[in-house]
């Protein structure tokens, strides 16, 4: 059977990732999350001194940082997920702060972290069997993509979740300081220059607000079904 890629683009705390991983491990396609890809480079320009508590950017540094970083995946049978490695150490913990998140929409709007980081994507995913997740993977990264979904969910459903994930970090967040955060982040997720969310033309959306986990698996696993059934017809 053909091996395709399948891209899942939305908002931050959508789902998406859940919903993506679902799917490649259904389907037995590897799964790439690149939300964490951005993270971690976020999480180098933090340690790395490339970004001050104003939230400005030392451009060269950055670059000097990046031009040396390993940024890996591999699959971790303990958390039954992806485990992202940055230069061979494991940060997966670490990129999931409310620091990092506060910072990483500014560091992915950046022109030359997406043209490192959509390098790495597309080579990644060359051969097709995977599944990938972000904010511009259907439109930039695979605009040819066999299957596309874009996840969408009301604001405050994806605050409570995002707020709920955090405090079982043992994180002291507030809601309000969550969806401050989100709404930050749609903000320069939109209206950045260099690829911007939005939704692919041929995409099919999904707002997974009222969905159960069952529910969601279900559904992926249909629209695969049905455009396998098309490809190969």
């Amino acid at each position: 059977m053909k091996k395709i890629t399948i891209t899942f683009d939305g908002y931050s705390s959508c789902g998406k990732s859940t919903m993506a991983r679902q799917l490649a491990a259904s389907i037995g396609y590897t799964f790439v999350d690149t939300g964490a890809m951005y993270r971690a480079v976020t999480l180098m320009a933090m340690q790395g001194g490339a970004i001050d508590d104003n939230d400005d950017v030392d451009d060269s540094q950055l670059k000097a940082l990046l031009a040396k970083a390993s940024i890996t995946q591999c699959y971790n049978p303990t958390l039954g997920q992806a485990e992202t490695f940055l230069n061979d150490r494991s940060v997966e913990k670490e990129i999931r702060s409310m620091e990092v998140a506060a910072r990483v929409s500014i560091i992915a709007a950046l022109p030359y972290v997406r043209q490192a980081m959509v390098e790495q994507q597309q080579a990644m995913g060359r051969q097709g069997g995977i599944v990938m997740d972000g904010r511009d993977i259907g439109t930039t990264v695979f605009p040819d993509a066999e299957m596309k979904i874009f996840v969408t969910a009301r604001s405050e459903v994806r605050a409570q979740r995002r707020y709920l994930e955090l405090k079982e970090k043992g994180e002291e967040v507030s809601m309000e300081e969550v969806m401050r955060n989100l709404e930050e982040r749609d903000h320069i997720d939109t209206h950045r220059e260099v690829s911007p969310l939005q939704q692919a033309e041929d995409a099919v959306v999904i707002d997974n607000t009222n969905l159960t986990r069952a529910e969601q698996a279900a559904m992926l696993l249909a629209l695969y079904n049905e455009r396998m059934a098309t490809i190969e017809n």
